[in-house]
This record gives C-alpha cells, structure tokens and sequence, in this order.
C-alpha cells in the first residue's frame, strides 16, 4: 500500500532522514521504533507533504504522492494524526471532528461521526465540550478520531501513548488495535516500543536517520540490540 524508496531530508545542512526505505501492506501493522531525534517524526511529515525528500520517490496505492499537496494525499485515502495531537483547543469536540471531514461528503458526516464515536465513547460524552479542556488521553483519542473521518485507508500515528498514564495507553492501543481489525491499515511511530510491537505485525528500528533493523514484531521482540535498546531488557 506504501512504499518509500531513498527518502533523504534536511534541515538546512542537517542529513535528518539519510537513504530510508520501507514499505507498509494493505491490512497490516508496521511500526517505526527509535529514540528521540531518530527521525521518526520527519519521516511521517515527508509522506504526508508536510517536508519534502531531495531524492526517490513515495508511491500510496500505486500513485506517486511525492509531489501531492497535503489536502489531495488525505483526499487519496491517507490520515495523519501528528505528534503533540494538535487538535483545535477553543472549538468543541464534535467541531474538532467536523474538521476532519472536510475530505467527505457532508451527507455521510453523521454516519462517520458515529463510527468514530463508537471506537471513542467518551468523545460522544464529551461532544459539546471544549476541546483544549479535555484530559490529555481524551484529547488522543479525538485526535485519532478527526484523523478516522477522513475515512483513510492508511492511517499514521505519531507517538499516540506519549504523556498518557499506563491504563490509558493500554487503551489507546486497544482502539488501534480495533481500526486495524476494522480495515485500517496502520503505520505507527511510537516510543512505547513494547507496547507497539506487541500489535504489530512487522517493525523498523530507527537510528540518527537510517533504518538499522527491520523484520516481524516477533523477531525483533527477541533481538538482544532491541531489548537493551528499546525494551528495557
């Protein structure tokens, strides 16, 4: 569904993202994992059009998307829910999600709405309220939500457990877990890598801008770099 093939980013002189390939099918899990600064981040930005690569090429369902304004890559089926959540703290709930809808018809937005509102219970309850006074794991949640009404077929989730307390992660990754079950595919930046590879199916790991591993969750699960690295084994 994604392939990215010699993705290299600046910042100004600074090599960030140095010769990146990967790849991401239809239906799956994949997981970017790293410490901070890795590149991780700019990596998501560049698919979604945020940053630009200097070289290869970034092809979404057999399209090249390298060129493709940000608006027209969510139009072809592509969310991103970015790091930091960036919702719009003074509007409510429900407007927060009426904007991620801006790609669909204004005739399934209910019905969209309620999809969301079922994977998010506590969105619905909160519907009305204001946004930027929500608790920090409903304010993921509704992150993830206005991602989902733009119906993607691939969403991008950037660091999604970051400052959340454990029975909050726990959830979050449930509610991954279940867009993914619902025909999501999903490409995920995260450094609970624990969490993350235990609903992946396949994973990278990431260092100062180049990939230095790849392989099933499994695999890298048992990797002795990956768990005195990342898993704090």
């Amino acid at each position: 569904m994604l392939k990215v093939e010699d993705m290299n980013v600046y910042y100004g002189n600074i090599h960030a993202i140095k010769g990146v390939s990967f790849h991401v099918n239809e239906g799956e899990i994949v997981t970017l994992i790293g410490a901070n600064g890795a590149g991780k981040s700019t990596i998501l930005k560049t698919i979604s059009g945020l940053m630009s690569s200097k070289t290869g090429s970034i092809t979404f369902n057999g399209e090249t998307i390298s060129k493709v304004a940000p608006h027209n890559i969510v139009r072809r089926g592509l969310a991103h829910s970015p790091e930091g959540r960036r919702i719009f703290l003074q509007m409510s709930v429900r407007e927060n999600l009426e904007m991620g809808n801006y790609t669909q018809s204004a005739k399934t937005m209910r019905e969209r709405m309620e999809q969301v509102y079922d994977h998010f219970p506590r969105l619905k309850e909160r519907r009305r309220q204001v946004a930027g006074t929500l608790s920090g794991g409903e304010q993921q949640m509704l992150a993830i939500g206005r991602a989902l009404m733009s119906r993607p077929k691939l969403l991008m989730l950037d660091e999604p457990s970051m400052g959340l307390a454990p029975l909050l992660v726990v959830e979050i990754f449930k509610i991954v877990r279940e867009c993914n079950d619902a025909g999501v595919t999903v490409l995920l930046v995260e450094q609970n890598a624990n969490m993350a590879l235990s609903i992946s199916d396949r994973a990278y790991v990431l260092e100062t801008g180049h990939i230095a591993l790849e392989g099933s969750a499994e695999e890298l699960i048992s990797n002795d770099e990956v768990k005195k690295a990342y898993l704090g084994a």
